[in-house]
């Protein structure tokens, strides 16, 4: 089977495999794992921020982050496409106690700063206050589309020059640097956190790592062990995440270009309506039209054939590019769908 549901699929490689077997341990609870200390100085150093909190997943560094920025009862401004909003389960309402505010992400996954200028509370008796704008780059919902330093930049300052810090779920960050071409600690110098995933398009077979000062660090530390993320001889894990920060991120471009590849020859096939300019890294989404069929009956047509999609609503099917899925298999992906369309 070719698996381009996402990129969280991804096998771990076999240096991956390697140095978790090796992997040096301890309990991470008292801060005593020698492996997950050097992953957290290895990802703080390449964010440029000060310190950096490992935890098992993206929607718990996600959340860890909220609660430490916000105090309940507060207000977290973010898109009403964004991953926070749609996909992780309230958390920040159930948890925190927190209210979304949402505002439209346009196709791309941007938020218009004036919007947002006009979104964040003025001191009154009868509103909630602002507590953190939440940002997302690369923008899942909107096809993997990248906010630029100079659009990540003016929303900050929006938030900024109104004491409202911003925390980014950056889950795919790297893919966007690459696209950008930018070093990663450059694209994110204006944001107070970032969260960034291990186990997507890096192949680690699982953690996210979260990223600010220290004092938001040690306030997130907190947050992860009330959550029940406090882990002990985690370093077995964390060591995948070495060779995916050292190794992996080099490597993106390539699911960029078999993205690409893909999105252009789809394009071609009727029935298959794509936007290409948001098809920016590592994911595809294609809209069908009613001749077409629906999206449910597309996927289980693929998988009849040999390739697993995922749905993206009831006429939009998603394609993710990753490390498991190279050129040939690129090559019957299309070949497959051409010959079902046709």
């Amino acid at each position: 089977m070719i698996d381009l549901r996402s990129d969280t699929v991804t096998r771990p490689t076999e240096a991956m495999r390697k140095a978790m077997a090796q992997a040096e341990v301890g309990d991470d609870v008292y801060e005593e794992d020698p492996t997950i200390n050097r992953l957290q100085e290895l990802a703080a150093e390449l964010m440029g921020k000060e310190a950096a909190l490992f935890v098992p997943t993206g929607t718990m560094g996600n959340l860890v982050a909220l609660l430490a920025h916000c105090e309940r009862g507060q207000e977290i401004l973010l898109g009403d496409n964004s991953h926070v909003f749609y996909y992780e389960v309230g958390g920040a309402s159930v948890v925190g106690g927190l209210a979304f505010h949402t505002l439209p992400n346009d196709r791309f996954g941007m938020i218009d700063p004036a919007m947002v200028a006009g979104a964040i509370r003025t001191p009154d008796i009868h509103f909630a206050q602002t507590g953190l704008l939440c940002l997302e780059n690369t923008h899942n919902r909107a096809g993997g589309t990248v906010l630029s330093k100079e659009q990540i930049d003016q929303l900050c300052q929006v938030a900024h020059d109104r004491d409202v810090p911003v925390h980014l779920d950056g889950a795919r960050i790297f893919n966007a640097a690459s696209f950008l071409e930018l070093p990663v600690a450059q694209l994110v110098e204006n944001l107070d956190s970032v969260q960034f995933c291990l186990s997507k398009g890096l192949a680690a077979p699982a953690g996210s790592i979260v990223v600010g000062n220290r004092n938001f660090i040690a306030k997130a530390r907190k947050m992860r062990k009330m959550l029940g993320g406090g882990m002990r001889q985690a370093g077995v894990l964390a060591a995948a995440g070495i060779i995916a920060l050292t190794e992996m991120t080099q490597r993106l471009e390539e699911d960029h270009y078999n993205a690409r590849r893909f999105a252009q020859s789809l394009a071609w096939i009727d029935g298959f309506d794509l936007d290409l300019e948001t098809v920016q890294t590592n994911i595809v989404a294609v809209n069908l039209n009613e001749k077409t069929g629906t999206a449910a009956e597309w996927v289980a047509k693929l998988k009849d054939n040999g390739i697993l999609a995922g749905a993206a609503g009831p006429r939009r099917l998603r394609f993710v590019f990753h490390n498991d899925v190279d050129r040939a298999g690129l090559e019957k992906a299309l070949s497959t769908i051409s010959n079902l369309a046709s």
